[in-house]
């Protein structure tokens, strides 16, 4: 399964600010978001936000639900311990109050499912991304240990987990999909991906990606890899979307032996899902598949200047991946007998760019 890191918004933030008093100094450069230490380590606001997005607090008061009572009975919840969290979103600006009676402030409405910024699904404490970060509460063991947090928490390694909890990985996939679907078409538009004749988008999810290039590329071909399950929606998606005589599955991992007729093997958001054992194993693979060809593989990933430190974290959390700048990759890629013939900018800002790192075997770039 791949994941993608720049579409992963940290909690909403606290709307409270600084006392006056604790304002840096003109001449200091203020934190980014103003906050002091006990604001930035504050655990109240994120979780209550979190329980409003699980128990969709929003949709209810957007049909006609605007009290704890109707809320809590429609949730099966208790009325007296929901007021009290309502009551605090609505003192750091999520909610409004008149008497009893709860709406949404233009911030709380992204807390609706149909929102179109998709923040609900990042932060349901029933999705795989708002589950997964509960493990964070465990990076403590992390830096002790120097392994994930997530099986301390679930028992499971997060990609087992997922793949025991059918309901957990289709969640992720939903979220992937959203955050692929506002990339596909700058990664589209950035490299002449029809010159490929036929890609391989290993991890490919539930197809989004892979749809978005065969629709900007209409003679090119291709087929997701990916577990079967996840396979099998990206099946359902090429058929919705009219592909089904350009797109195909093949259900596996990229652990495993590639195909070896594909013009290019595209790992989009992938790698840094993994540590550096794992990572090298997926582009060994690649380098198989095409060693005896004129295949290529694309890394594409975020490699700005500025590291996204909270994705990093998350990623460490969840599973012991990493954030890699380029130069990181084209280690990994030698390390695997690869070497860089090329990197295609796909839009972004100047420190969190997506690339598309081309790589080839070792003395074909040249």
């Amino acid at each position: 399964m791949a994941q993608h890191d720049s579409a992963h918004p940290e909690h909403l933030p606290s709307e409270s600010t600084r006392p006056e008093s604790a304002q840096p100094e003109s001449a200091q450069a203020p934190h980014p978001r103003a906050l002091g230490l006990w604001e930035m380590a504050d655990l109240v606001t994120p979780m209550a936000v979190r329980v409003a997005a699980t128990h969709r607090v929003a949709d209810h008061i957007t049909d006609g639900r605007v009290t704890a009572y109707d809320i809590a009975r429609a949730e099966g919840l208790r009325t007296q311990p929901l007021q009290r969290v309502l009551r605090h979103l609505v003192t750091v600006g999520v909610l409004t109050a008149d008497g009893g009676t709860y709406g949404l402030t233009e911030l709380g409405q992204g807390l609706r499912a149909d929102h179109p910024s998709r923040q609900l699904h990042l932060i349901d404490l029933g999705g795989a991304i708002g589950r997964g970060d509960l493990c964070l509460v465990d990076l403590p063991h992390v830096v002790r240990t120097g392994d994930p947090a997530y099986p301390v928490r679930y028992g499971l390694p997060y990609w087992d987990d997922l793949e025991a909890h059918p309901e957990l990985a289709e969640s992720f996939d939903r979220v992937m999909a959203d955050n692929v679907a506002r990339d596909a078409r700058s990664i589209a538009a950035a490299y002449d991906w029809s010159s490929l004749g036929h890609v391989y988008d290993l991890g490919g999810g539930n197809g989004v990606l892979l749809a978005g290039l065969l629709t900007a590329h209409p003679t090119l071909r291709g087929a997701v890899v990916d577990l079967p399950a996840t396979a099998a929606r990206a099946a359902q998606r090429f058929r919705a979307a009219g592909l089904g005589d350009r797109a195909g599955v093949v259900g596996g991992s990229f652990f495993d032996e590639l195909p070896t007729d594909g013009g290019g093997y595209v790992l989009s958001s992938v790698l840094h899902n993994w540590a550096d054992n794992e990572a090298l194993r997926i582009l060994e693979r690649c380098a198989e598949a095409v060693a005896g060809g004129d295949g290529r593989v694309f890394v594409v990933e975020e490699t700005g200047e500025s590291a996204h430190t909270g994705m990093d974290l998350r990623m460490l959390a969840y599973y012991g991946g990493l954030e890699r700048p380029l130069d990181e990759i084209t280690r990994l890629a030698r390390a695997a007998g690869l070497e860089v013939a090329g990197v295609h900018r796909a839009g972004g800002q100047a420190t969190a760019v997506r690339s598309i790192v081309e790589l080839v075997p070792e003395g074909r770039a040249h």
